[in-house]
């Protein structure tokens, strides 16, 4: 079949999933993962096939569900329109959590690489400079930002794809197999323990289906990029985490707010560190400009929808939503001051913990609406058997995230996930109104 004008190709799409998945998610996941060990290998192949069982249930509910919205619109099949309102809403409060994180993985790159020992107060401080930098420099529109980030990316690919080839000169077998399991945890406590930390770095796997409408050959295209980003990326993801622990000694690791860095120290010199740690920087920064936008567009959808206030619908004549991006980004300074904690290393943890607790919530909604789309759109039999099965296979590895996460960001993200049931019933009479004129013109 002929490619159609300005359409992606199958390997385009395929990048640009496995890049959203990179362009922030790893570059703390060295020392997040030296706290379990190199057993935590285990965990990548855990979190490997359920972000693939997530994928490939996605790119299905892409091709099939006649509803916009996104997770929201799939989610909307099984729980009406209260289901959807929950998977925008917790899945809109966990990209704003999210991106703090990403945030504070610039401050701590940034903290290293100019030698500087940050207080608690001060992390905070920066943290939330920076996500205000992003969100100003979106004020441009979609345009500029987009721009940016296909630069930016650049800045985490480079250093990630030359550990994951050159780096094996510096391997040492004897460190990887001494920092195995350090702290004697229990086969599945040391799986559990680091389940969080890699699931975070495959959000964005459900991107994919998002951009169907601009790839060539939708159905059988959007599978492939869905699953081969998502392979592409765990592969990435195991071989530099664990390149590095066998060049960095593990107890050097779990120092450091810059992994990525000092592995280039150890492996070249103290330069080309702090060329890598410039390089990462500006990645990280790159990858909150995009995300910061795409909040701003998420809280525009469910505000067009009657989800959330309308002020977040507002666009300039740019359409740039910047009413709506000034509010989040508001929201997320108190939330930058409240988490304070310790260590950088703390507080991102903290973060991340109830990012994922949070986004878990729209991709168990979603799941849990795949039979239904499938048979709704009378897709056949055999194939409706085999993604259901699928798609539960996807639901268990959530519910295990949400209980790896902890006690402490279950009890928060239930917080905020009741908080939503009360939000709901302020909106719901407009939906009930909506069905109302509808029954009224049927019998009419």
């Amino acid at each position: 079949m002929k490619k159609e004008k300005n359409k992606m190709s199958v390997v385009q799409l395929t990048m640009i999933t496995a890049i959203n998945m990179m362009g922030s998610g790893i570059i703390m996941l060295p020392t997040k993962l030296a706290e379990v060990g190199t057993m935590s290998i285990l965990s990548w192949v855990v979190t490997g096939l359920g972000s693939m069982a997530l994928a490939y249930a996605f790119a299905q509910c892409g091709m099939f569900s006649r509803n916009s919205g996104g997770m929201g619109g799939y989610a909307e099949y099984s729980h009406g329109k209260s289901g959807s309102f929950m998977a925008n809403y917790s899945y809109g409060i966990s990209l704003v959590i999210a991106n703090i994180a990403i945030a504070i993985s610039a401050v701590g790159y940034a903290s290293v690489l100019l030698g500087v020992e940050l207080s608690p107060v001060a992390v905070g401080v920066w943290t939330i400079f920076t996500l205000w930098l992003a969100t100003v420099l979106n004020f441009g529109g979609a345009s500029i930002t987009g721009k940016l980030g296909s630069f930016t990316v650049w800045g985490v690919i480079i250093p990630v794809l030359v550990i994951s080839t050159v780096g094996w000169f510096w391997f040492s077998g004897a460190d990887y197999a001494a920092a195995w399991n350090p702290n004697h945890f229990s086969f599945f406590e040391g799986v559990g323990k680091s389940i969080s930390i890699t699931l975070w770095a495959f959000l964005g796997l459900e991107s994919a289906s998002a951009n169907m409408d601009a790839v060539d050959n939708p159905k059988k295209n959007v599978p492939i990029a869905c699953l081969g980003g998502t392979i592409g990326a765990a592969i990435i993801y195991i071989i530099s985490t664990n390149v590095i622990a066998g060049i960095v000694p593990n107890a050097d690791l779990l120092n450091t707010n810059a992994p990525f860095g000092l592995a280039f120290s150890t492996m070249f010199s103290p330069t080309i560190g702090k060329i890598v740690m410039g390089m990462m920087v500006i990645s990280c920064f790159g990858s909150l400009l995009g995300w910061q936008f795409t909040i701003a567009g998420v809280f525009r959808t469910s505000a067009i929808q009657g989800y959330f206030p309308k002020v977040f619908g507002k666009v300039t004549k740019n359409g740039t939503p910047i009413m709506g991006m000034v509010i989040i980004t508001i929201t997320q300074s108190l939330l930058a001051l409240m988490t304070i904690s310790p260590t950088l290393s703390k507080q991102f943890d903290v973060l991340v913990n109830l990012a994922v607790v949070t986004n878990v919530i729209p991709y168990l909604l979603s799941m849990g609406a795949v039979n239904v789309i499938l048979k709704s759109e009378n897709v056949p039999n055999r194939k409706v058997k085999i993604t259901t099965f699928i798609s539960i296979v996807a639901s268990a590895y959530s519910l295990y995230a949400l209980y790896s996460s902890g006690l402490q960001p279950m009890f928060y993200g239930s917080i905020v996930t009741f908080a939503g049931w009360v939000l709901y019933g302020f909106v719901s009479y407009r939906f009930n109104l909506e069905k109302d004129l509808e029954v009224k013109n049927i019998h009419a």
